[in-house]
C-alpha cells in the first residue's frame, strides 16, 4: 500500500475520503485532477448541507465531470474499485476501518493529503511541532521568527488549515517548512500506516496529555502515534522537548505507557544524549544544540513584555525559540547564541497569537471576551484559567465532545471561579460539580450577561471538542465573538 514518488496519478481511478473543511480534502481534489486522474470520487459522511462550503471550492470539477460525489455515507464498492485513496487523517481508527480495509483487499494505495505533499519536500528544511496543547501557539512563534530572519523566507502548513499539497512551497535552501501535526497526521507518517517513518530535520513535543482517546482507543496508542514525531533511527534528527522538565509528574505518568520516555534525552536537556556510534560529523552538532539548552533558558526574561497571554505562553515561547536556534545552527554552526537568540526572541515578542487560541474577541466596559476555542483538552483549559490573575472574576463556559478525556479538572475549577457555564455533550458530567447546565452558548451567554462586573472575564475555553453543535473550533470561536458584540445592544455592564 506504499505511495512511492513514482506512483502515476495520471489515468487513474482516484478517492478521496472525507473532504472536511480546513482544505486538505479539497486540495488534493484539485491536486489529483490537476495531475489527470482518469476518475476521482470525493466521498464523505457528511450531507451536502453541511459540504457547501467546501463544495462551492471544486463546483468547477463537479460540474465537468471530473469529480463525482458521494455523500452522506460510504459505500464499499466504490473503495473495491479505486486504485488509489487518499483519507482524511481523521477519519476513525484506519488501521481497522472497513473501508480502507476494503481498499488495501483490493491493492489500493492509500496515503493521506499530507503525506503525499511530503514527498515533494525536503525533510532535512522542515521542523515538525506536536504535543496535546501549544502546538499550534508554538509553531507559529517559530514560524514567525524565522520568516524574513536574515532575509530567508518560512512557511507554515499543517494542522493549521489549508493544503500543503495543492499549495506545495518550492524550499530554498536557507528557508523552513514549520508543520504542526496532529496525533492522527503522525500515525500516517509513521510505519503503521504502512508507509516508510518519515521524519523531519527538527522534531519539537510540547507536552502530552489525555486528548482524542476515542479516536486511538486509548492513552498507549495517542502516545505511540505522537512518538513518529521522534525518530530514534535517524542520524540527522535533532528533537527537542522541555515536556519533563515542566511537569515531571504528567511526564511519569505517561512514561509509564509501552512507548514509553520517548520524548527524554532532547536537546533541551543540556546534557549528552545516549552515544550513537552511527554518528559522525553531527556528533559536533549534537553537542552544539545541547550546549544551548541552558542559555536559552536564560532568555526567559526576554519574553516579559510578550503579547501573548499567559505563562504558558511564555514557555511556548521558550521551546520555540530553542528550535530556532537548532535549526539556524545546522545552517551555521558557529552561529552567535547570544545576539541570535535576543534578535528571535524581539520577533516573538511582536507575535499577537493566532485566532481562537486565548485572543480577545471583544473588549466592552471595562470586561474581556476571551476566545480560547481550539482549547479542546483539559489541561488547555487549566493553562487558560491560570493565564488571569483573579479567578473570581472569570466566567468559563467548557464542554462539547470531551473524546474520551478525563473532565475532573474542569470540574474542580468550579469554586474558584465567577461561574462555570456548561455546554454541549459533556454539559450535563461538568454541571455535576457545581457548574450551571446551560446546554447551548447562546444560553450560556445570556446568563453571564445579567451577571457580569466590571473587569470580569469571560472565557471561552471548552477543554472538549465542538462537533457536537458546531462544524469545528473555528465557527464555535466565531459564534462566540458573535454573541459577545451583541451584549453592547443588550445589557449594561454594572461597575462596581
Amino acid at each position: 500500500m506504499n505511495v512511492t514518488n513514482e506512483f502515476t496519478i495520471r489515468g487513474t481511478r482516484c478517492l478521496v475520503m472525507g473532504l472536511g473543511a480546513f482544505g486538505g480534502g479539497i486540495g488534493a481534489t484539485q491536486w489529483l485532477a490537476q495531475q489527470g486522474a482518469k476518475e476521482i470520487l470525493v466521498t464523505d459522511l457528511s450531507s451536502a448541507e453541511k459540504l457547501k462550503d467546501s463544495l462551492a471550492k471544486i463546483a468547477p470539477l463537479i460540474q465537468s465531470g471530473m469529480v463525482r460525489l458521494r455523500l452522506g455515507a460510504h459505500e464499499l464498492a466504490d473503495f473495491q474499485q479505486a486504485q488509489l485513496v487518499v483519507a482524511n487523517p481523521a477519519v476513525p481508527k484506519p488501521w481497522t476501518n472497513p473501508y480502507l480495509n476494503a481498499a488495501r483487499e483490493a491493492g489500493a494505495h492509500i496515503t493521506t493529503e499530507l503525506r503525499f505533499a511530503l514527498q515533494h519536500i525536503p525533510s532535512r528544511r522542515v521542523i515538525a511541532v506536536t504535543g496535546s496543547s501549544g502546538k499550534s501557539t508554538t509553531s507559529a512563534l517559530i514560524h514567525h521568527a524565522l520568516d524574513g530572519f536574515n532575509g530567508n523566507r518560512a512557511h507554515f502548513a499543517g494542522n493549521i488549515g489549508g493544503s500543503l499539497l495543492q499549495n506545495c512551497p518550492q524550499i530554498g535552501p536557507n528557508e523552513w517548512l514549520v508543520l504542526e501535526l496532529s496525533s492522527f497526521m503522525l500515525w500516517w507518517l509513521g510505519p503503521d500506516s504502512g508507509n516508510a517513518h518519515w521524519h523531519a530535520r527538527v522534531g519539537v513535543l510540547t507536552n502530552l496529555c489525555d486528548n482524542h482517546l476515542d479516536w486511538h482507543g486509548g492513552a498507549a496508542h495517542y502516545s505511540a502515534s505522537k512518538s513518529v514525531i521522534r525518530n530514534q533511527s535517524a542520524d540527522d534528527q535533532i528533537f527537542l522537548s522541555r515536556f519533563d522538565i515542566e511537569s515531571p509528574e504528567q511526564a511519569a505518568v505517561w512514561s509509564a505507557l509501552p512507548a514509553g520516555q520517548w520524548w527524554k534525552n532532547s536537546a533541551c536537556h543540556g546534557t549528552s544524549a545516549p552515544p550513537n556510534p552511527r554518528l559522525g560529523a553531527h556528533d559536533a552538532l549534537q553537542k552544539y544544540f545541547q550546549s544551548d539548552a541552558d542559555y536559552v533558558q536564560q532568555c526567559m526574561p526576554h519574553f516579559e513584555s510578550a503579547k501573548l497571554i499567559g505563562e504558558h505562553n511564555k514557555r511556548n515561547a521558550l521551546l520555540a525559540l530553542h528550535a530556532c536556534m537548532a535549526a539556524l545552527r545546522i545552517d551555521n554552526p558557529q552561529l552567535d547564541v547570544a545576539t541570535t537568540a535576543r534578535a528571535l526572541a524581539a520577533k516573538m515578542n511582536l507575535f499577537t497569537g493566532l485566532p481562537h487560541r486565548l485572543s480577545l474577541a471583544h473588549e466592552f466596559n471595562g470586561v474581556r471576551w476571551i476566545d480560547d476555542s481550539k482549547a479542546t483538552t483539559p489541561p488547555a483549559t487549566l493553562f487558560a484559567v491560570k493565564s488571569f490573575s483573579d479567578t473570581k472574576k472569570i466566567h468559563l463556559i467548557a464542554g462539547g465532545v470531551s473524546k474520551g478525556a478525563d473532565l475532573s479538572s474542569i470540574m474542580a475549577l468550579t469554586p474558584r471561579l465567577a461561574g462555570l457555564y456548561c455546554i454541549g455533550t459533556s454539559a450535563q458530567e461538568l454541571a455535576n460539580a457545581g457548574g450551571i447546565y446551560c446546554e447551548t452558548l447562546e444560553n450560556a451567554m445570556q446568563i453571564i450577561r445579567a451577571k457580569l462586573r466590571h473587569g470580569d472575564v469571560v472565557l471561552l475555553s471548552p477543554g472538549c471538542a465542538s462537533t457536537d453543535q458546531f462544524q469545528n473550533y473555528e465557527a464555535r470561536g466565531n459564534r462566540f465573538a458573535q454573541l459577545a458584540t451583541e451584549c453592547d445592544q443588550i445589557a449594561k455592564v454594572s461597575k462596581v
